[in-house]
């Protein structure tokens, strides 16, 4: 005979056991729905538009006929703004975060900037559009060049890699900094040769993530002037320019059912892209880690 607290100790048990297989049934299901839904989405890209892909739809430029369009200069023009932004958005973050967690001082202040800085993650995209046609377009004077939407993009995603850089620093264990200091190393070479290389992998996967929403982007580069057909790429950072959401965003609005086609394909280019981006970045990270 089982005495009562033995019996209700079983009772906890099997109720913990029933609620950990139904939250893993929660889980599974959910990561089952978003893969299906994932799955649904490649399946209905590839089957309309595999068949407009080949080397004459990437090579070509826009043109008035489904047949003849081609996502040359949105191609370009993304690559472009991609280096522009990782250019202005990893330099200012990684070191906006190394400032925060390293040498600002622990008060309300450094506080208050941090919580703005979280909320700022989640600001609605149009909002940086706007922002970019304020300062970079009119009180610059830049104009609708590819810089302006460079820079409007990198405001976008620069709250994104500053709270991934922290996050990455602040997981370095003290113990390290103690001993490079212990060791008779400076502040600044203790950052160098031991945070920063310990920080890599997460901050290299904060800038994959922002990065990646970056390329997709349709709304604020509208905005700041990005548009929907160039006959010629840009040679300049103060070129006209388009990027492959735009010319896509395009296509789309077009009655015609062949458009839609040359859509597809364009979305196609553009998850090759994305995919080759963080392949590059998935195996830098990788290698930094196995250095750690």
């Amino acid at each position: 005979m089982l005495g009562r607290n033995e019996e209700a100790m079983q009772q906890q048990v099997k109720g913990r056991v029933w609620l950990n297989k139904l939250m893993m049934a929660v889980f599974f299901s959910a990561t089952l729905i978003g893969l299906i839904f994932l799955g649904l989405l490649i399946y209905r890209v590839l089957t309309q538009g595999i068949g407009y892909l080949s080397w004459d739809y990437i090579t070509s430029f826009p043109a008035p006929y489904p047949e003849e369009a081609g996502i040359w200069a949105g191609l370009i023009g993304s690559i472009m703004l991609m280096v522009i932004i990782a250019v202005f958005a990893v330099t200012i973050g990684i070191c906006t975060a190394i400032y925060l967690e390293e040498y600002a001082p622990k008060n309300k202040l450094t506080g208050f900037i941090r919580v703005n800085i979280q909320n700022l993650a989640g600001v609605p995209s149009i909002v940086f559009g706007l922002l970019g046609l304020t300062f970079f377009v009119y009180m610059f004077g830049i104009g609708y060049r590819l810089l302006a939407g460079g820079l409007t993009m990198a405001l976008l995603i620069l709250p994104v890699i500053v709270v991934a850089a922290q996050e990455a620093v602040r997981s370095v264990p003290n113990e390290l900094r103690e001993a490079s200091l212990g060791m008779g190393a400076s502040k600044w070479q203790t950052i160098a040769r031991i945070i920063l290389p310990a920080a890599l992998p997460g901050m290299l996967t904060g800038t994959i993530i922002a990065l990646s929403r970056a390329i997709g982007e349709t709304a604020p580069l509208i905005i700041v002037g990005a548009a929907t057909a160039i006959y010629t790429l840009p040679d300049s950072l103060i070129s006209k320019y388009t990027v492959m959401p735009i010319q896509i965003y395009n296509w789309t609005g077009r009655p015609q059912e062949e458009w839609q086609h040359v859509a597809a394909a364009g979305i196609v280019v553009l998850l090759i892209v994305l995919m080759m981006m963080n392949a590059i970045a998935v195996g830098i990270r990788n290698k930094f880690q196995k250095r750690l």
